[in-house]
């Protein structure tokens, strides 16, 4: 007897479903052991039906009439066995859609894009295997080296015959102006050293300098109380607006009672401010060339003075131990500033950002202060500075400051403002070396041996297979000069 579900004719080949796993692709590629998987699930497949359709067939009667009691026997056992097919069916349904989805899975993974991806993810995790294993991992980098200037001497230029009290670089970096105790003032060319002119006018010895910012006027003060300004150009003394009977006059300024030690022009260059052994600091209007203002600043001779960037603040020191700040528009001391020893103070200076103030002592020290707070932030030593007032100034070299001061011992130390290293430590002069002054890369200093120096940052020479780039020979040569006054050669 045939079931429900079967028709005449029917075989288990022509019932057996066509599944996702026979449709899928016969090209696509086969992970390890995946055909074994499939193997086995469509074996298993085709046993379940082949025993399901044998359990469901059931014999037919014989022609030859056999017993009805028999018959109806048979028919028991038939329903019996067919109540048991179906619910084996049922069961066995179940496992089949179990399998089939199986196989489904199995066919979907074996597609090409799956393939694909699996082969990128297998690469990649490969890759990484392989980067986290190399020899040539990348390293950090190194932090950058702590900057350090490398002034070397290029030339030593000589003219005057009594030693150098002070030189001074203009403003545009292009000249150099030296004083000294044979009571001229020459002018020198930065870049190559030449000799451009001496100013002659001072009866005694010219102890300081000031450049306007233009540099296009120096101001001059010597032992003969008087302060003189010239002409860069002309080289002539520098005419003023005071008129006389005779017209227009061109004459010193002049006021202080004692040797004019130090002198600084204001941020604009209408303002003269000049520091004497007489204790005050005189204030003067350039362009009228007479005395605005005069300060009792000190119970001792005036050594240093300086105007803040601004202009509206002028710093004085004094060999009494005092810093004093001054408002320029009223004359009004703001702030006096005291070192618990109390050395003497030989020369002062502002920060180019005028928050602090350098000062320079007789003990060996040079000393930062903050003088809205009134305290000392750093102290630099290393050079030799007990009897002379020496002097220096603060330096940039990329954007890196650091400070810069003449030695006892005729040399010169350059100084890092923060950590307070010595930097570079310059030998040079024969003697006591008196100033130092800073315009970038160029560097100059005034000393006892009548010699002016120039000093000029060289940086790391490029490196060309293993070797350094040897410098410019024609830098080297000696430049001769057919002045009669002066003999300059390179250092």
């Amino acid at each position: 007897m045939a079931s429900d579900d079967e028709r005449p004719g029917d075989s288990p080949r022509s019932k057996r479903r066509r599944t996702h796993a026979d449709s899928s692709p016969p090209y696509a590629p086969r992970r390890d052991g995946e055909e074994d998987d499939v193997h086995q699930a469509t074996r298993e497949l085709s046993i379940r039906e082949h025993r399901r359709n044998s359990r469901t067939m059931s014999p037919s009667p014989g022609d030859d009439g056999a017993d009805r009691k028999y018959y109806d026997e048979q028919s028991r056992r038939t329903s019996r066995s067919r109540s048991r097919s179906r619910s084996r069916s049922r069961s066995t349904t179940r496992s089949d859609s179990r399998l089939r989805s199986r196989l489904s899975s199995v066919s979907r993974s074996r597609s090409p894009r799956s393939s694909r991806s699996r082969s990128r993810s297998q690469s990649s995790s490969t890759r990484s295997r392989t980067d986290s294993l190399s020899p040539r991992a990348p390293q950090p980098t190194p932090p950058p080296e702590p900057f350090k200037p490398n002034y070397r001497a290029r030339l030593v230029l000589h003219g005057h015959t009594k030693p150098i009290s002070q030189v001074r670089i203009s403003p545009n970096g292009r000249f150099i102006a030296s004083a000294s105790a044979d009571a001229t003032v020459k002018i020198w060319d930065a870049a190559t050293g030449a000799h451009m002119d001496t100013l002659f006018g001072h009866m005694a010895g010219v102890s300081c300098l000031a450049w306007t910012p233009d540099s296009n006027t120096i101001a001059s003060g010597s032992d003969d109380k008087a302060i003189r300004l010239w002409d860069r150009v002309t080289g002539r003394p520098k005419t003023t607006a005071r008129k006389t009977e005779a017209g227009q006059e061109m004459a010193p300024l002049k006021g202080h009672h004692n040797y004019i030690h130090c002198l600084a022009f204001s941020p604009k260059g209408n303002i003269l401010a000049s520091g004497s052994y007489d204790e005050a600091v005189f204030l003067w209007d350039v362009r009228a060339g007479r005395l605005m203002r005069s300060l009792p600043a000190h119970s001792d001779p005036v050594s240093g003075i300086d105007f803040c960037c601004d202009g509206t603040l002028v710093v004085s020191c004094s060999t009494d131990g005092l810093i004093r700040v001054w408002d320029t528009s009223t004359g009004q001391c703001l702030r006096t500033l005291v070192h618990e020893d109390n050395p003497a103070v030989t020369n002062v200076c502002f920060s180019p950002n005028g928050r602090f103030v350098l000062a320079f002592n007789l003990d060996n020290c040079i000393r930062l202060w903050d003088y809205v707070a009134g305290s000392v932030k750093k102290t630099y030593q290393g050079h030799l500075n007990e009897k002379f007032a020496v002097g220096g100034c603060f330096g940039v070299l990329d954007g890196a400051p650091f400070v810069a001061s003449a030695s006892e011992d005729g040399s010169i130390v350059l100084w890092d403002v923060v950590s307070k290293n010595v930097l570079q430590r310059v030998e040079g002069h024969a003697g006591v070396c008196f100033w130092v002054d800073v315009h970038e890369e160029t560097m100059v200093s005034g000393g006892q041996d009548n010699t002016v120096r120039v000093y000029r940052h060289v940086r790391d020479a490029p490196v060309t297979n293993g070797a350094k780039v040897e410098e410019d020979q024609s830098s080297r040569d000696e430049l001769s000069m057919k002045q009669e006054d002066v003999d300059m050669t390179e250092a």
